[in-house]
């Protein structure tokens, strides 16, 4: 607030916190507070509830909005084994759309915004085959959403580093530019040709020594894809946590998807969460398949943060996807087959809390000093909502309605 200025007060009136009897919250400066505390005689909106209840919004810790052909003409993919296969129709995809990356882009995390997302963690390619394109069309979108969604960038190489010319240079570009919070990374054990191979067995490291090098250079977190199972998975995810903690990096690396962490159980999992939450690195999963959605409760008992996120929205890898985390956590909960309310509010909590932790923001509770960050739905509980998927009737970031109905206002 600028100084003098008078406190932007919102009192939303006969709303129900997590399911529970009718209250009204205050909002001051986007921060819940106790009723008692607006000044005598300032100024104060009301905005009627109408007996909805009220939950947290969400965080998508895991999208590719550039990739997107959300509300472009229908896209018939062809087969596809392996990334290098995907990749390929990646660009043939994006040559093939008329519409820009930027506007595309901003369709998605607009829509995404208005369905009760606050923040996400944004990967954009970049290879010689895009330039710099999807940095610079983020940044467009991030600064058209300013106050609506908070948005990070990651420069991610999904061409590879190691495997394609041109591309570290590229990331050492885009983390100049000041437009990106974090350098990507992916499979160094297997897609980029170096670091562990099929057997465990260390190569030359190469990619991770770039990706780590660029971040260390320009104080840049790190997001790196690992989707490689078994010990070819496992290995870098080693690698990663050790020289996290030896950079002193803790709590700005993530790993997405660690489909090799999925396949663990028992004491295994067990072991490796535990160097993962010595070294602070934390993980997202995308709910992608029953054999992959990460068991983050357990994670999250070991000291792994875990969030959950969107992954790519009908792009050239899947024509599936609407950038809707409660949908996401639907998802989740059917992944992995729950039945009881804890484990439903459990998927509720990971793309709520989880995605928070991992970006770093404060949690969107409704407690007295958490963000004034909520979304008014019909509902019982959260059990219920997380199964039925209600309109999201009324969306509020920082205190203020900033969508109704599924429509940005």
């Amino acid at each position: 607030m600028a100084p003098n200025a008078s406190p932007v007060i919102t009192v939303f009136r006969d709303v129900r916190p997590w399911g529970g009897p009718p209250a009204d919250l205050t909002a001051v400066d986007g921060i819940w507070v106790e009723a008692d505390a607006v000044p005598e005689g300032a100024a104060v909106e009301y905005v009627d509830g109408g007996g909805r209840l009220a939950l947290p919004t969400l965080v998508d810790a895991h999208l590719h909005p550039d990739k997107t052909a959300w509300g472009e003409p229908w896209h018939s993919r062809r087969p596809a084994h392996g990334i290098a296969a995907y990749v390929e129709g990646d660009v043939e995809l994006h040559r093939a759309q008329s519409t820009s990356v930027a506007e595309r882009a901003l369709r998605l995390l607009s829509h995404a915004a208005a369905q009760g997302t606050r923040a996400t963690r944004a990967h954009v390619d970049v290879a010689p085959a895009y330039g710099l394109e999807g940095v610079e069309a983020l940044a467009a979108a991030r600064e058209k959403l300013r106050g609506v969604l908070d948005i990070e960038a990651v420069a991610f190489p999904q061409h590879g580093v190691g495997r394609t010319p041109g591309v570290a240079e590229l990331l050492e570009e885009a983390a100049a530019t000041g437009l990106v919070s974090h350098i990507g990374g992916i499979d160094p054990g297997g897609f980029d040709l170096d670091g562990a191979g099929p057997d465990g067995a260390r190569r030359d490291g190469g990619q991770l020594d770039t990706v780590f090098g660029i971040a260390e250079r320009h104080g840049l977190g790190l997001d790196i894809h690992l989707h490689d199972p078994g010990e070819r998975g496992l290995a870098p995810l080693r690698d990663i946590a050790a020289r996290t903690k030896a950079l002193g990096l803790g709590g700005k690396v993530n790993v997405g998807h660690a489909f090799a962490v999925a396949e663990l159980s028992g004491g295994d999992l067990d072991e490796i969460a535990d160097v993962l939450a010595d070294a602070r690195v934390s993980l997202t999963t995308v709910a992608l398949s029953v054999k992959t959605v990460l068991p983050f409760r357990r994670l999250a008992e070991r000291g792994v943060r875990v969030g959950l996120g969107s992954d790519g929205v009908r792009d050239n890898w899947s024509p599936f996807g609407n950038a809707d985390m409660l949908h996401r956590a639907w998802l989740a909960g059917w992944a992995l087959d729950v039945r009881l309310d804890e484990e439903l509010e459990a998927c509720f909590r990971v793309a709520s809390d989880g995605g928070a932790e991992v970006l770093g923001l404060p949690r969107a509770d409704l407690r007295t000093g958490s963000p004034a960050d909520f979304m008014l739905v019909e509902g019982e509980c959260v059990p219920q909502v997380v199964v039925d998927q209600p309109r999201r009737d009324v969306v509020v970031r920082a205190g203020r309605v900033v969508a109704r109905d599924g429509r940005l206002v």
